[in-house]
Parts: structure tokens; sequence; C-alpha cells
């Protein structure tokens, strides 16, 4: 290279060097910025900066830091029904030629008609008969066909967008940033455990071996010559309030550092998970903002956040409001 050019780029080259720099920098010094700035904000870093700092009183270790998270409206839309729910019941839709007494038998009947207040009135039990009609009687591996196949088709009735596409901006960025930070996220969901695993990594960057969820029985057969794992309607266990520190325990082995949920099937979760020695986080996102999303709270039939909001003051969990605390929803 000419001695004169080399001598006029050098410099040149620096200082684009050095702008690129800066941009990059000035990008990467918020690392929630999708959240407004606020005390649960602060709560946040400042809390990842208590547990990370080699020395400090607060230090944990890297293998201890663990986060959880629930899923159904602590990382995504759960309103008006839950995304597995709707799962279930385009599912009826769909096995209904197969199946031509659902026409005039309950709980079947009512979701074909769209009754949804005779559903109501099949309870629980309902819910368990579709949920064994829907999600047995076959294989884990065409399980999990069938939900990859669903889930990258079916669209939220209100938003008319994928399902996928409803997932929390906010908190994507807090599990990058928690993980940025050495540490493992994992979701604790009420949710069925191999509904979620086809599709979190893609969607959160959460592996299937970092997912706790309810379970069926899953017994292990030879189906026509092949080793086959088959999903029967027997429930194994169920991922909710109490069940959560129990989920926990069993596929994670240790306490979590923080929590995150949104109702009160989060509640001991949160608890279990604040109890603990040492620095910890436990927050709740409270859904307030009926213009971009839903507001509910105490009075709703799903994701029901009454005791946990009235204990979260005296507990020391931080009420996340998604109208103050979020600049945006859901990602562009």
């Amino acid at each position: 290279m000419n001695t004169h050019i080399r001598k006029f780029l050098v410099p040149v080259l620096a200082l684009a060097a050095g702008i690129t720099v800066s941009f990059s920098a000035a990008a990467q010094s918020d690392p929630l910025p999708s959240w407004n700035d606020g005390a649960n904000k602060q709560a946040i870093i400042a809390f990842v900066d208590a547990v990370t700092t080699q020395g400090g009183a607060d230090f944990v270790a890297p293998g201890d830091r663990i986060a959880t998270f629930d899923n159904d409206g602590t990382l995504w839309v759960e309103h008006p029904i839950y995304t597995q729910l709707a799962f279930a019941f385009d599912r009826v839709m769909a096995l209904a030629p197969q199946h031509p007494e659902w026409k005039t038998t309950q709980p079947f009947q009512a979701v074909l008609e769209g009754d949804m207040e005779a559903l109501g009135k099949s309870g629980m039990k309902g819910l368990m008969e579709i949920v064994g009609a829907t999600h047995a009687g076959m294989s884990t591996a065409e399980f999990e066909k069938t939900v990859s196949e669903w889930i990258a088709t079916a669209k939220h009735p209100k938003f008319d967008k994928l399902y996928t596409g409803l997932v929390y901006q906010p908190m994507l960025e807090l599990m990058d940033y928690l993980r940025a930070n050495g540490f493992r996220t994992f979701i604790v969901s009420g949710g069925g455990i191999e509904f979620m695993r086809p599709w979190t990594e893609k969607i959160y960057g959460i592996p299937p071996e970092q997912v706790v969820g309810s379970s069926i029985v899953v017994e292990y057969k030879v189906v026509d010559g092949v080793p086959s794992l088959m999903r029967s309607p027997k429930i194994a266990f169920i991922d909710d309030k109490e069940g959560k520190p129990v989920g926990i325990l069993t596929h994670i082995g240790k306490r979590p550092t923080a929590a995150f949920g949104n109702s009160d099937g989060d509640y001991q979760m949160l608890q279990w998970t604040t109890a603990g020695p040492g620095k910890r986080l436990g927050m709740i996102v409270h859904h307030d903002d009926a213009d971009r999303e839903y507001a509910y709270d105490r009075k709703t039939h799903v994701g029901t956040l009454d005791k946990a909001m009235d204990d979260a003051p005296k507990e020391g969990w931080h009420l996340i409001s998604m109208k103050n605390d979020w600049k945006q929803i859901f990602p562009e």
C-alpha cells in the first residue's frame, strides 16, 4: 500500500473502529432495553450485580445461579384461555370425524358447538376427559410432531398472530441477561411438559431438559417391533401450586436463586425460592394493560392473582406492572 495512503487511512480506520466500539458499548449498556427505568428494572440489575460479584457478600457460584419462570402469563399470553387448552380444543375438532359419538357426548359436544358455559359446567373432570382424548393414545414422538405442526400455524383469536409471536419481549431480554451472567434458566409451568418441550428452545432459548411441567403416564412398549414410549390418559404429576417446588426438586435438584410468576399458582415456587439463604429475587408479572394486552388479577377465569398480590410486600416480591414497567410487550 502507498505510504501516503496508509498514513491517511490508519487514523481514519482507527476513528471508525472507535466509533464502532462506542456504538456497540452504548447498545450493550442497557441489558433490558424494553424495560422502563424504575424500581423493578433497578432491582433486577442490582440483584444480578450482587450475586455475580466475585468476593462480594452475596456472591453465588455459577452452578447455583438458577432462575425459574412460569410460562403461561409470565412468558406469553394466557388469555382468553391457556394456549394448551386451545390446542386441545383444536384437536377435538380435528378428531371429531373419527368420533361421531362426540356430537352428543359432553364435554366434547360443548367444544364442537363452542358452548363455553356447558364446558365450564363439566369442570376439571371434563377438561381431563378432553386432555385424555387429545393428548394420549399415541407415542411421544407422534405427540411431539402434532404439537410442532400446530404451534407453527395456530393463531391467537384477539391478536391474529402466532402464539409464539406473543411472547413478552421484556422477559426474553431478562432471560438473555441472566444467561449472560451465568444463570441457567428453567421453565416451571402447570402446562404439559411434552407440550412445551418441542418449541421452548427456539422461542425462549430454553432447551427441553430445562423444562419442568405437568405430565401424564408414559409407558414403554414395543409397537410393531419398534420400541416406543406411549402416552396414556392417566395423570402422573401436576406441576402447579404446591407441585412446583416438588417439580423443581425432582427435575433440577437445587433451590432457585430467582423465580418469576404471574398468578397464585406460582405462590409456592416464589415462596420456596425466596425463603432460601442469601440474596434472592421473586417477581410477579401483573397484567394491568388492557390496551396492549389484557387487564386482570383477582377476578378472572385464567391466571388469578389474589393471595400472591396481597402477600408480595411482606414476602419481598416485586410486582411488575406491564403498563408502567414495560416499554413494549411483544417482539416487533
